[in-house]
C-alpha cells in the first residue's frame, strides 16, 4: 500500500513483500523480517527511496487498514434502522451499512442473518450443463451412426441431476481417500488433505465430521486424534450412558457438534428444545455465572431421571469443554453435501468438472495454474486457445479433452472475446489479415491481438508465432485500408495483397522453445505448448535418472532406495533430481529459516525443503522459471502419506553439468590458435569440469589434458563461444 502511494513499481513492492518470511501462516514483523532476510536490506541499499518506504510501512504495521462490510450480512429491525443504530454509506457505494459490528448489532436486539454466496454452486451448475451437452452430442453421434432410426431420449430431457447422485458412491470415496481433492469444495487445502489421509472417510457422516473437525480448536484439543483412533478401532468409543449412543455413535463418542450438546442436555438433563438451545448459547459465551446456574439445572434434571450425579457432573464438564469447539452440524452437513457433489463430479465427470472449475477462476492466474496442473494429473488434456474454436470460458470437448478459454488470456476481456466469437460465426478465420478485417477494432485492439499470438491462439492458422507478431502492423493497416476503401475495387485482389505482405515476414526466425514458452507464460500464466524442461531434457538424461513423476511411495519404499545402501523410507532415499523452479516460499521454523521450493519437470510437481545454510549459498540461482538440479533425500511422510524431498546440494545447470560431466572434449584443427582458445576459456576457469583437447595442424597432432587450474564451469556463454569458434561438432560434453 505504501509503495503504491509512493508510486514505486509494482514489481519492486512485490519482491519486498515476497521476501518477508512466514511464521506458520502469518508474516513476521517488518523489523524482524529485516533481521532475518538479507534480500530486503540489499534492495533497500540498492533502490532509492526503499528505506523511506520501509520506515513508513513500519509505522502503519498492525493498524486497522479499512472498514469492512460483510458480503452477505443482513440486519433486520422492527422499524427504521436509524432508530436502532447509526448507518453509513461507503464512497461510491450503494449499500447502507450498520456502523455497529456484528456483536453490537445483536447486543441491541436486532436480528442478523449471514447469507453465504458460494461460487461452487455456480461451478456445479456449469459442470452439469457440460455433462448434458456432451451426452446430447454422444447421443446425436450414436443416432447418426444408427441411421437416425429412433429419437434418442437423451436429446429430449436433462439426463444428469446432481440432486439424484447416490451418497455411497465408491469412486467418490476412493478419490477422497487418495487426497485427490484439489477443486473439491472445503477439502482442498494442504492441512485438510493431511486430515483426510489420516481419517480415510468412507461415509457421508465422515465428510460432515471432516468439515467440523478441521478447525484450530478440535485439532489442538486432541478431539481429532480421538475421533480418528476410534474410527479405525485403535481406541474404544465411550458413549457415557446407553441413552446417548443414538446421539454420539456417528462421531464415535466424541462431542463434535453443537446439536449433540443440545441432545445430551435433553436426554440426560431433561431440557426442553428451547432450553437446550439457551444452554448451547451460554456455553459458547462462557458466562461463569450463567454456566453455574445451568450446571445446577442439568445435574438436577439428571437426578430426576435417576442418572448418577457424578456421571451428570462429568458429562456437563465435557459438554462445557467441547462447546467451545462444537460446530453447527446443519451447517457442516450442507457444506459436506456440496463437497461430496464436487468429489462425485471429479470422480465421474472430470473433464466437465475441471472445465467448470477453471472457468470459475479464469481471471485468477494462480488458481488457473493450480487447476491446470491438477487437470493434467486426472489424465485430461487441455488444448491451446484457438480463435477459431475457443469460447470465453473453458469447455470440455469430450471426456478427455478441454478447450482453453480465451477469457483466461491476460489482457483480453469479455467484450473482446465476444467480438471474436461473433465475427467468426460467418466462418473460421483464414489468416491474421482476415481476422483483423472482420473483428471490431474498438474491442479487439493491437494489445489483444499480440496477447492472443503469444498465447498460441492463432496456431491453428499458422504456428509461426514470430512471423505473426511481425505481421500485426501490416494486418491492422490492411484492415484500416479495407474500411476506408469499402466501396472501391483494389488494383490487386485483397488476397494477393495479403500474400505479398505475409511473404515479407517469412524470413523472420522462429522463436526458440524458451522464447515461445516465455511468451506463453506472460499471456497465460502457465506453459501450455511445451515445458522449459524439454530444452535441457536430452543432456540432463546423462545424469538425472529419476523424473519427478516417479517419486511415489513405491519408489521411496524400495529397500535399496534406487541408489544402493539399504535406505528405508524413514531415513530417506538418496536422489538426484532436476526441475524448473515454479514456486518459492520462506518459512520460519525452530531449526531456523527454511525455503520450500516447488520443482516442475513436466511429469509432476514436487515440493522440496532447503534449510537456511544451503538456501543462502544457492539463492542467487533459485529463480522462477530457471532450472535447478538437486542432490538430496526423498522420504515418505508417514503423517500425510506424501513424498517429502529435502535438498542438500543445489546446482544451476552450468554447475550441474560441470559437476557430473567426465570432461569437455574439444577438437581444434589449427583454425583457432591456442592463445585464442585460452582467451575463451579464461573467464570460466577454476570450475569442476576437466578439459581434453584433440589438437592438430598441418605438421602434427596431439591430445592435451589441461591441468586443474584450467578446469571450467560449463556455462551457456562458454558453450556458445566455443561452438562459434570451433563449430558445434567439435565441442562435446562427455558423461561417464
Amino acid at each position: 500500500d505504501v509503495g503504491r502511494v509512493m508510486e514505486f513499481p509494482y514489481g519492486l513492492c512485490d519482491r519486498l513483500s515476497k521476501a518477508i518470511p512466514l511464521e506458520g501462516v502469518k508474516p513476521v514483523s517488518l523489523k524482524k523480517a529485516r533481521e532475518m532476510e538479507p534480500e530486503i536490506n540489499a534492495i533497500a541499499d540498492s533502490e532509492e527511496g526503499v528505506p523511506e518506504l520501509l520506515e513508513l510501512a513500519m509505522r502503519l504495521e498492525d493498524l486497522t487498514r479499512n472498514v469492512g462490510m460483510h458480503a452477505g450480512g443482513v440486519v433486520i429491525a422492527p422499524g427504521k434502522l436509524t432508530d436502532f443504530c447509526p448507518l453509513y454509506c461507503a464512497d461510491g457505494g450503494a449499500s447502507v451499512v450498520s456502523q455497529f459490528d456484528k456483536d453490537d448489532v445483536e447486543a441491541i436486539g436486532l436480528v442478523k442473518f449471514d447469507f453465504l454466496g458460494l461460487r461452487t454452486l455456480t461451478i456445479i451448475d456449469w459442470a452439469v450443463r457440460h455433462i448434458d451437452r456432451l451426452a446430447r452430442e454422444r447421443g446425436a453421434r450414436s443416432e447418426e451412426r444408427a441411421g437416425g432410426s429412433a429419437q434418442s431420449p437423451i436429446l429430449d430431457s436433462q439426463s444428469f441431476k446432481i440432486e439424484s447422485i447416490p451418497l455411497d458412491d465408491k469412486a467418490s470415496y476412493d478419490l477422497l481417500k487418495k487426497c485427490n481433492t484439489t477443486a473439491v469444495f472445503q477439502l482442498e487445502s494442504r492441512g485438510m488433505k493431511d486430515l483426510i489421509k489420516r481419517l480415510q472417510p468412507d461415509t457421508f457422516e465422515d465428510i460432515v465430521a471432516l468439515v467440523a473437525l478441521f478447525r484450530p480448536g478440535p485439532l489442538e484439543s486432541g478431539m481429532v486424534d480421538d475421533f480418528i483412533n476410534r474410527k479405525h478401532g485403535k481406541a474404544t468409543a465411550d458413549y457415557f450412558h446407553p441413552d446417548l449412543e443414538v446421539s454420539l455413535k456417528p462421531t464415535y463418542g466424541v462431542i463434535v457438534y453443537q446439536e449433540q450438546v443440545m441432545q445430551i442436555s435433553q436426554i440426560i438433563g431433561g431440557y426442553t428444545l428451547g432450553g437446550a438451545d439457551m444452554l448451547r448459547r451460554a456455553m459458547g459465551k462462557k458466562d461463569p455465572a450463567e454456566m453455574a446456574r445451568q450446571r445446577d439445572i442439568f445435574v438436577a434434571g439428571a437426578i430426576n431421571r435417576e442418572i448418577d450425579k457424578d456421571l451428570a457432573t462429568r458429562l456437563f464438564d465435557l459438554m462445557e469443554m467441547f462447546a467451545g469447539y462444537g460446530f453447527n452440524k446443519s451447517h457442516s452437513a450442507a457444506y459436506a453435501l456440496v463437497a461430496y457433489q464436487t468429489a462425485y463430479l471429479k470422480a465421474h465427470h472430470p473433464a466437465a468438472f475441471m472445465a467448470a472449475t477453471l472457468s470459475g477462476d479464469l481471471d485468477n492466474t494462480e488458481k488457473v495454474r493450480i487447476f491446470y496442473a491438477d487437470t493434467l494429473q486426472q489424465g485430461i488434456a487441455i488444448l491451446l486457445p484457438d480463435v477459431n474454436s475457443s469460447g470465453y470460458a473453458f469447455s470440455p470437448v469430450d471426456e478427455k479433452t478441454i478447450a482453453y478459454g480465451l477469457g483466461a488470456i491476460k489482457g483480453t476481456g469479455e467484450a473482446a472475446i465476444a467480438g471474436i466469437v461473433k465475427a467468426r460465426s460467418s466462418g473460421p478465420y483464414k489468416d491474421l489479415f482476415d481476422f483483423c478485417r472482420r473483428v471490431d477494432k474498438r474491442a479487439v485492439n493491437r494489445r489483444t491481438i499480440e496477447t492472443l499470438i503469444r498465447a498460441g491462439a492463432f496456431d491453428s492458422i499458422s504456428d509461426h508465432r514470430a512471423a505473426l507478431m511481425a505481421s500485426v502492423d501490416a494486418a491492422l493497416a490492411s484492415a484500416d485500408q479495407q474500411s476506408r476503401a469499402a466501396n472501391q475495387d483494389s488494383l490487386f485482389g485483397e488476397d494477393d495483397a495479403d500474400a505479398v505482405l505475409i511473404g515479407q515476414t517469412h524470413d523472420v526466425p522462429r522463436w526458440s522453445l524458451r522464447e515461445q514458452l516465455a511468451h506463453e507464460k506472460t499471456s497465460l500464466g502457465i506453459y501450455l505448448g511445451g515445458h522449459p524442461y524439454q530444452e535441457y531434457e536430452q543432456e540432463l538424461a546423462n545424469f538425472i535418472k529419476v523424473r519427478l513423476g516417479s517419486l511415489n511411495p513405491a519408489f521411496v519404499g524400495k529397500s535399496n532406495g534406487g541408489g544402493g545402501g539399504g535406505y528405508t523410507s524413514r531415513r530417506g532415499v538418496p536422489v538426484r533430481l532436476a526441475g524448473i523452479v515454479s514456486g518459492l516460499r520462506l518459512q520460519q521454523t525452530r531449526r531456523g529459516r527454511m525455503a520450500v521450493i516447488t520443482l516442475d519437470d513436466g511429469s509432476a510437481q514436487v515440493e522440496m525443503t532447503v534449510f537456511n545454510e544451503e538456501y543462502e549459498k544457492s539463492r542467487q540461482w533459485i529463480k522462477e522459471d530457471e532450472l535447478l538440479v538437486v542432490e538430496g533425500k526423498a522420504s515418505l511422510d508417514e503423517y500425510s502419506g506424501n513424498i517429502r524431498v529435502s535438498g542438500e546440494e543445489l546446482y544451476n545447470f552450468a554447475q550441474a553439468r560441470s559437476r557430473f560431466a567426465q570432461h569437455l572434449a574439444l577438437s581444434c584443427n589449427g583454425r583457432v590458435s591456442v592463445a585464442q582458445l585460452a582467451e575463451i576459456l579464461k573467464p570460466w576457469r577454476e570450475g569442476a569440469c576437466k578439459v581434453l583437447i584433440d589438437y592438430s595442424n598441418s605438421e602434427a597432432a596431439c591430445q592435451l589434458r589441461l591441468g586443474e587450474a584450467w578446469q571450467v564451469t560449463l556455462a551457456d556463454e562458454l558453450m556458445k563461444d566455443l561452438n562459434g569458434a570451433l563449430q558445434p561438432g567439435n565441442v562435446k560434453v562427455v558423461y561417464g
